[in-house]
């Protein structure tokens, strides 16, 4: 079985905004000022909150608390200005019909609001979300969520299985090496292409818009 571990924002779906806007209103009901400016990109929530806190973790339990929150009111508005993006849908349904593909996310979301993202976007009939890995897992690094996701997917399915990170950034193709797990990079995302291609990826994808080959560059391994 191959084990597929979808990261969520500038892979699967554009948010509009609304997860970084709920993220500076979940630290300012908490801290009670806006945090100063980071950089969220392939970064998990616990490390984000943990640089806008300084580092400082006697708030953090707090602000993902009030994340969770903060994103689902944020929903219907982040339906009506984001999208997923082209091609993802017919991917994920092609790799759905495959006897032997589980299909989960690996994000540094918290689950509840992983989940509120792609169901904003009609994805989820095609993800487990039970073997996925996430923000709010205990985790170091990014890498270390691998290993969350293939102990639950071995648990559920009693079969063992490879992994690969399908993600927009360098920390992405980063955390899959970490982790031993193949890595498929796509250009939807903010990096910068050249960028991610010196990562060197395993693969590396334009965008979904070919679902054959975005299939045929995921399952390689298979």
């Amino acid at each position: 079985m191959l084990l597929v571990l979808w990261d969520v924002d500038g892979t699967l779906v554009r948010t509009a905004g609304h997860g970084r806007y709920a993220f500076e209103e979940a630290f300012e009901a908490v801290v009670g000022r806006i945090p100063e400016p980071v950089d969220y990109a392939g970064r998990t929530d616990k490390q984000i909150a943990l640089t806008m806190l300084a580092g400082e973790d006697e708030h953090l339990g707090r602000v993902l608390e009030e994340l969770e929150g903060a994103l689902e009111l944020r929903k219907e508005a982040m339906r009506a200005e984001g999208y997923a993006y082209p091609g993802v849908a017919e991917v994920l349904e092609a790799l759905h019909g495959r006897a032997d593909v589980i299909q989960s996310l690996l994000t540094g979301n918290i689950k509840a609001n992983a989940i509120v993202k792609v169901s904003a976007f009609g994805l989820e009939p095609w993800l487990d979300f039970d073997v996925g890995a996430y923000g709010s897992d205990p985790h170091e690094e990014r890498s270390d969520l691998v290993a969350v996701a293939r102990r639950r997917a071995a648990e559920k399915y009693s079969e063992p299985t490879g992994a690969v990170l399908v993600g927009d950034t360098p920390l992405d193709v980063r955390a899959a090496r970490g982790a031993g797990a193949r890595a498929v990079a796509v250009a939807t995302g903010f990096s910068d292409p050249e960028a991610l291609r010196a990562a060197s990826p395993d693969a590396y994808l334009e965008d979904f818009s070919d679902t054959a080959a975005a299939v045929g560059a995921i399952t390689a391994s298979t």
